[in-house]
């Protein structure tokens, strides 16, 4: 068995060169990071796109700006409208090579535009910024990793497809099929930017999400003279919320939780529309299933309140990526090619989600935490761990190296799927 402990020469060129890109990865990731990206800025990420595309014609690759198909949301006001988000970026090299990879990342936040927008040093070797580990970082260290690869003797034997989508922080809904057709295109090994977790563990197992949109109507009157006459859209949303965060920890793994509430007006009028929106995750088919049920269950109910309508948007739009034999496989030659670097990874199994589980649902065994080091992603307090671009990026390259020579045998991991 071949030891992936151990480092070639090639390896050791490849995190050289890696190491001398250090600033250039770190100062493209602040200069992305000043533009924003809400996932549902459209503005912004069509400024983005056009840059990151030409960062990454440094490749010896085809780079596509992709229109994205519009996709259902639901309004403020309750109606059913298409979005059309940012264009899908697409890069494509050596399609003939022997080993295939589908490589994966997001340009997309979740911050809405002048939410967040500062970006500070709070020492320790710490930057704070919106989108620097998640995943504006992630995308230049897939970026600088490709760049030192191809820099090297091994790139004729590897070819790869990226995706870089607009809307993974609202669930792929535009890019999913992109990454569905790439993945399904010959990939073998699936690479995603995730930021690893603040301790430098990698995602093992995901659960499946799910988001919903639950639109009430009900009747308004005057909440004064004629309050019997209304039919409070609002207080049937109360009792469906409370009902739903009541399904927490009634079976193993699943969990819910509602992200908002949304309708009313003056306190003299009785409210004629909520809109109650919530995930879920579950961790296996028959739970996302069961999770299902109960959703529907608590919106016959309260359809069945006096004078409430409504209806359901959404559903379990990604599915569990459980861990499986392929996927330990993959997960033993990216921690062994970790301690070649000194590293020792550890795989936890998260209730997270990404483009991960989108490229296994495809049938391709993936790592999908190979960005930045960083942590409180979400938050206004996102910080990413300046040391980890050249850290994560040497890991990449050695992965890439290995599944070049055949010391990863990409055609044998991808097997145990089947």
């Amino acid at each position: 068995m071949t030891d992936l402990t151990a480092k070639t020469s090639e390896d050791e060129a490849i995190c050289e060169r890696v190491a001398d890109a250090e600033e250039r990865m770190q100062s493209r990731t602040f200069d992305w990071a000043k533009i924003n990206t809400g996932s549902w800025n459209r503005a912004g990420l069509d400024k983005l796109a056009p840059k990151l595309a030409d960062a990454f014609s440094s490749l010896d690759a085809e780079i596509s700006l992709d229109t994205s198909q519009p996709f259902e949301k639901v309004n403020a006001r309750g109606e059913v409208e298409d979005f059309e988000t940012g264009p899908v970026i697409g890069v494509q090299a050596r399609p003939e090579a022997p080993v295939q990879v589908i490589m994966s990342g997001h340009y997309d936040t979740v911050f809405p535009e002048g939410t967040f927008t500062e970006m500070k040093d709070l020492g320790d070797g710490r930057m704070n910024g919106p989108g620097l580990a998640d995943m504006k970082g992630g995308l230049s260290v897939m970026l600088g990793a490709l760049e030192a690869f191809e820099a090297g003797p091994l790139k004729d034997k590897l070819g790869y497809r990226i995706v870089i989508s607009p809307d993974e922080e609202i669930g792929n809904f535009a890019s999913g099929s992109a990454l569905k057709q790439a993945a399904q295109s010959g990939a073998m090994i699936g690479m995603t930017y995730e930021p690893c977790m603040e301790t430098g563990a990698m995602s093992g197992g995901r659960k499946g999400s799910a988001v919903f949109d639950i639109v009430l109507h009900g009747r308004s009157a005057h909440a004064g003279r004629s309050k019997e006459d209304g039919r409070s859209a609002l207080e049937a949303a109360a009792h469906m919320v409370v009902d739903l965060e009541a399904l927490n920890n009634r079976r193993d793994g699943v969990s819910f939780n509602v992200g908002a509430v949304e309708g009313g007006g003056p306190v003299n009028i009785v409210p004629d529309l909520a809109i109650v929106r919530f995930g879920a995750r579950a961790p296996d088919a028959d739970a996302a299933q069961w999770a299902t049920w109960e959703v529907e269950r608590i919106f016959r109910e309260a359809k069945a309140r006096d004078g409430i309508s409504g209806h359901l948007h959404g559903g379990f739009y990604r599915p569990p990526k459980p861990r499986n034999e392929a996927q330990q496989a993959i997960f033993s030659a990216v921690a062994d090619t970790g301690r070649a670097l000194g590293l020792d990874l550890e795989f936890v199994d998260t209730g997270g989600v990404c483009e991960g589980n989108n490229i296994f649902a495809a049938g391709v065994p993936n790592v999908d935490t190979l960005g930045v080091m960083g942590g409180r992603i979400h938050s206004d307090e996102e910080y990413v761990v300046m040391s980890s671009f050249v850290e994560r990026a040497c890991l990449s390259g050695l992965l890439l190296n290995r599944l070049a020579d055949g010391r990863i045998d990409a055609k044998k991991i991808k097997a145990l799927m089947e």
